[in-house]
């Protein structure tokens, strides 16, 4: 007897077609996505960096001291309200101590620059916060710290300017962050970058950069 015949299953080459497209578009959706969650990293880091500059100069037009090195401790607790004991007073030298190996660790005078701002009210967070507590965590989960020492910066002559800097910035971010707030260059301007940011200073400021690789970028202050 003859068997009746089957058909064979599968996808027609419109159906398929089809397929391909709906996963392009899935695809395309994701990368747009992802770019846009670290443009907005970028935004975030930028207004942060504009954001601790903007507080560090209405510090010093209100009291005429710099944050961080204001004191004496009695001078500070005397303001009242968020100028509790717990706000340590610096050395009132007029610079702020914050060498290399200080930025990341909140040693020296800088967890006393954002116990200050913080307790002007120019910058949120809590006053009483010491250490490496004290420093902001910035878009990447890197920490933000000062910076008051020549290493990172490249500069002619060894020149030392006092800066705030971000750990642990992708280097495709900090190009961008670069671009949007200096000339694009790691080691010329007002923001430096130098190849290492797992919350650490490395000195000398890198060449270009590379999107492989890790940042610890630096922006003037003054």
């Amino acid at each position: 007897m003859q068997q009746p015949s089957r058909k064979q299953g599968g996808f027609t080459l419109v159906e398929i077609a089809i397929v391909l497209v709906i996963i392009g578009l899935l695809l395309g959706g994701v990368l747009k996505g992802q770019e846009m969650i670290e443009n907005g990293r970028v935004k975030s880091a930028s207004n942060d960096l504009n954001g601790i500059t903007a507080a560090y100069n209405s510090y010093i037009d209100r009291y005429r001291r710099i944050p961080g090195d204001d004191g004496p401790q009695g001078t500070l607790n005397a303001r009242g309200g968020s100028w509790g004991n717990a706000v340590a007073a610096g050395n009132v030298n007029g610079t702020i101590d914050a060498a290399t190996g200080d930025a990341f660790n909140g040693t020296g005078e800088v967890d006393n620059f954002f116990q200050h701002l913080r307790a002007a009210g120019f910058l949120t967070g809590d006053a009483n916060a010491t250490g490496a507590n004290a420093l902001p965590t910035n878009a990447w989960g890197g920490r933000v710290g000062i910076l008051n020492a020549a290493g990172i910066q490249g500069r002619a002559n060894n020149a030392v300017r006092l800066m705030a800097c971000m750990g642990n910035v992708s280097g495709k971010a900090a190009q961008a962050l670069d671009a949007q707030l200096d000339d694009g260059a790691p080691n010329r301007g007002s923001l430096r970058a130098t190849q290492g940011g797992n919350n650490t200073v490395p000195a000398g400021a890198a060449g270009a950069y590379n999107e492989g690789q890790v940042y610890t970028v630096c922006r003037d202050l003054t």
